[in-house]
């Protein structure tokens, strides 16, 4: 007879590993994948289709899930970090997996959560039935930071104030799920999930067919739809409302997730100072003029929203917004003044306060929770401390502290005994929850499988009709270390693809747009904020001064270490107020300054300007970490390539370095070496930005902050070697020539003549050099006529046209060439006016225009 015993994995696969890692789970811990003896039945379905995988596939597979992350540029910023602290985002191989039945259970218990919230804040900012009848403390909702009286008596379209409600959930020992937090402001993860899902489902391809799992986007098309139907376009029923998101900037911790949120839904990411209030409607500040917002998706806290009426130093918010708000003009998702709810005081009262609301009892119970604030309930809970977590009640209420939680169990008998003097003061600062032993997920970790503690983020989505949908996923995070109880991104912790299994059909809904068709395709234009349009241009300016800085530091350096010892004080004082001019140097407080920097002391202060030591503030370091801060905001814009190599100049000197410049230990050599690596890099740069971005309005302007910085340096450049007098030594000749990178073409027509008629000629009039100032006008006018119009109007002061190359050479009584200083003062003063009236059209557009820009350029050959 056949043998028909079970066959064992053998030792080395996936299969094994699951079992084998129940031996790992701490005591008093759930585990989520095996009950310590065998695996759960989800997890045994999984293994079956998956788990013949050996570790050295699991190695492929997490080295693809860090390969997917770093080419699709996911990133998470940490705030505790020096020097902006941004890093890959973490996500294991392994999913986290739940059963149809279980899930039932969370997503019926979410559902009546976000419902409940939803009615609190309908009663605080109405009638406060529940305040009046005790059944919610006023000082937690009245005494709240998160409570807005700005908005008292106000109700957003629908009824809804919570389009979009998370909730954290943990599991008990005993398998129950428990509800720790909730996120009622602007919850985050949405994005984060949706990318997670991408990269862990093609991993496991069987499995995720086979199981099945439920896919995400409908959730994804249903906020949307609710947003629409609730806009004043919606309600009106008056077309397509525009919506956009709103977000804190690129230094908010979930910023990746903020641009491909937006991304995937289609709609605009703007930041509080793309948007502007008239006449108590929102616009959008474009560069194409201002057009009207009807809804706005928000990732930024109530309190920063709106600086005259809420938080005065806000530089993140719109002015004027929530007289928008209340004046129906505009739809908040979420709507403001919902952050009291987050409070975990609240979960004590919940309870009672959803029987009253409801008739029905609370299904998806809250951590037992104290609020200090009740005498009986916290002299309760200080009896059993040690097994108690400490948390603030109030954790942005100014004089009140604020903390991360803490472990009591963790605590030595001196610090317990501290906490428990501190909850006899201020006790209503406090809240106490029960200290929860967080079930194990399983990860795959340095070649096994191993046990980390986690936690469940669901997200609950208003349809807009009263009832909210559970989003069938959601974000799981995991503890950065195994039998560490603190679950947090901000600590190092990873996260989760979560695959909720379905015993009905699988939603097929794609957010893939309609096919389209050939005459929808003339018409296209990309939107470009004018925040974007701004840092496109300031893009374009400081990639050209870091390569004129980079330029002229190579040029200087090369002849300190060939010319150490030459004593030409003209020409030293010449290098000097070039290198100042430029910034690489600090203004001299006197005339005489630039003749005492001979020598090794010009040495030290140009490797100070290159690095970016103290003092040295408009140095090549500046100007490639302005680069970086004016690409960061607009990273979706620029290919992962682009961004990468940005970020590595922008790192190019590091504090390491600069310490070694100002103890003297950084040498010509050191720096030139740095240099040349750098000037591959900015190269490269100026190749994705002329070849690999698409030529519409916000490229344009990139390539007018190019040529405008270009026209003022090489301007004043001109201009300073010609001031003083009409002769040029040798050294200074071949200077200038080598600023204007343009050594190589002069030689090749006059080789080692030294005329300035050929000079000017090739650097002044010459339309085929790229850095004549002839070119870099024609660059300008193409440049601006491509610019959307119309605008007015301007007259300034450039000359009809240039002078002829021999008035230009001509010389007065002084020696001076009176033409060509007349010449390059106009220009710089031109530029420096162009510039400023490019910014108020079309970085803070306040009114309507009729003539083109292009006529600053108009007539001047």
């Amino acid at each position: 007879m056949p043998d028909t015993r079970p066959v064992s994995p053998p030792p080395d696969t996936l299969q094994h590993q699951l079992s084998a890692a129940a031996s790992y789970l701490p005591d008093g811990h759930y585990g989520e994948w095996s009950d310590g003896q065998r695996l759960r039945a989800h997890w045994h379905q999984f293994a079956a289709l998956e788990g013949d995988a050996s570790p050295a596939d699991m190695a492929r597979k997490a080295a693809d899930v860090a390969r997917q992350i770093r080419d699709n540029g996911i990133s998470y910023n940490i705030y505790a970090e020096q020097n902006g602290g941004t890093r890959p985002w973490s996500l294991d191989s392994l999913p986290f997996i739940l059963p149809p039945a279980e899930w039932r259970q969370i997503e019926q218990g979410v559902a009546q959560r976000a419902q409940l919230l939803n009615s609190i804040l309908a009663d605080a900012y109405g009638p406060r039935q529940l305040l009046q009848q005790g059944l919610l403390p006023g000082a937690l909702v009245l005494g709240h930071p998160g409570f807005l009286r700005q908005l008292d008596g106000y109700t957003p379209p629908g009824d809804i104030y919570l389009h979009i409600a998370a909730f954290d959930l943990a599991r008990t020992p005993d398998g129950q799920w428990r509800v720790i937090s909730q996120r009622t402001q602007a919850p985050s993860g949405l994005g984060y999930l949706l990318e997670n899902r991408l990269i862990v489902s093609r991993l496991f391809p069987q499995a995720f067919r086979h199981m099945p799992v439920q896919h995400l986007a409908s959730s994804y098309r249903q906020l949307l739809n609710t947003i629409h139907r609730l806009s004043p376009f919606g309600r009106r029923g008056d077309g397509t409302p525009r919506v956009v998101l709103l977000t804190p900037g690129s230094h908010n911790e979930t910023y990746f997730e903020h641009t491909y949120l937006a991304r995937y839904l289609g709609i605009p990411l703007v930041n509080g100072n793309d948007l502007t209030v008239r006449g108590n409607e929102v616009f959008l500040k474009t560069l194409r003029g201002l057009e009207p917002v009807q809804a706005i998706l928000r990732r930024l806290d109530d309190d920063f929203c709106d600086p005259l009426e809420l938080r005065p130093d806000s530089t993140l918010g719109v002015p004027g917004l929530l007289q928008a708000i209340r004046a129906g003009k505009v739809l908040m998702a979420n709507a403001l003044g919902s952050s009291f709810l987050e409070s975990p005081g609240l979960h004590a009262f919940l309870p009672a306060i959803c029987q009253h609301l409801t008739g029905q009892p609370l299904q998806l119970a809250s951590l037992p929770s104290w609020w200090c604030g009740e005498p009986a309930a916290r002299d309760e809970a200080v009896q059993h401390l040690r097994r108690r977590v400490i948390k603030p009640t109030y954790p942005s209420l100014s004089g009140y502290p604020h903390f991360e939680p803490v472990l009591c169990p963790q605590l030595s008998d001196a610090e317990l005994a501290d906490w428990q003097q501190q909850l006899q003061g201020r006790a209503e600062a406090y809240t106490l929850q029960e200290n929860l032993p967080l079930s194990q997920a399983p990860i795959w970790h340095n070649g096994h499988v191993e046990p980390r503690a986690m936690m469940l983020r669901v997200f609950a989505i208003a349809n807009g009709q009263g009832q909210w949908n559970v989003l069938p996923g959601g974000l799981t995070r995991i503890a950065a270390r195994p039998h560490e109880q603190i679950v947090s991104m901000q600590r190092g912790g990873s996260s989760l693809d979560t695959w909720i299994l379905t015993d009905g059909d699988i939603d097929t809904f794609s957010m893939l747009p309609r096919r389209l068709h050939p005459a929808e395709l003339g018409g296209k234009r990309r939107l470009i904020t004018s925040h974007a349009a701004e840092n496109l241009f300031w893009m374009g300016r400081y990639a050209e001064r870091a390569e004129n800085q980079l330029r002229l530091s190579q040029l200087v350096l090369q002849w300190l270490e060939v010319n150490d010892g030459n004593k030409d004080p003209a020409f030293i004082r010449l290098l000097v107020q070039l290198c100042q001019q430029q910034n690489l140097l600090p203004e001299a407080d006197d005339a005489a300054a630039p003749s005492r920097l001979e020598g090794g002391e010009l040495t030290r202060a140009i490797l100070q300007g290159v690095s970016g030591c103290a003092g040295s503030n408009g140095g090549l370091a500046h100007h490639l970490a302005a680069l970086a801060q004016a690409a960061t905001p607009i990273r979706d814009r620029l290919s992962l390539s682009h961004s990468q190599l940005i970020q590595s100049a922008s790192q190019r000197f590091t504090p390491a370095i600069r310490q070694r410049v100002q103890q003297g230990q950084y040498r010509i050599g050191d720096a030139r070496r740095e240099l040349a690596q750098l000037a591959v890099e900015l190269t490269a740069i100026r190749g994705e930005q002329a070849d690999h971005m698409t030529r519409d309005d916000g490229w344009q302007l990139l390539s007018l902050g190019r040529q405008l910085e270009r026209l003022h340096t090489l301007a004043s450049t001109l201009g300073l070697f010609f001031a003083e007098t009409g002769d040029l030594t040798a050294a200074a000749f071949d200077l200038l020539l080598a600023f204007f990178d343009s050594t190589l073409t002069y030689r090749s027509y006059y080789q080692r003549r030294q005329d300035v008629l050929a000079l000017l000629d090739l650097l002044v009039c010459d339309r085929a050099n790229p850095r004549s100032l002839t070119s870099v006008l024609q660059r300008l006018q193409q440049a601006l006529q491509a610019l959307p119009g119309p605008h007015p109007e301007v007259q300034p002061p450039l000359p009809a046209e240039l002078p002829e190359l021999e008035i230009m050479c001509q010389r007065d009584d002084n020696g001076q060439r009176p033409a060509l200083l007349q010449l390059t003062t106009a220009l710089e003063t031109a530029a420096l006016q162009l510039s400023d009236e490019i910014g108020l059209r079309y970085f803070n557009p306040t009114q309507d225009y009729t003539q083109p820009l292009s006529s600053w350029l108009q007539g001047k050959r």
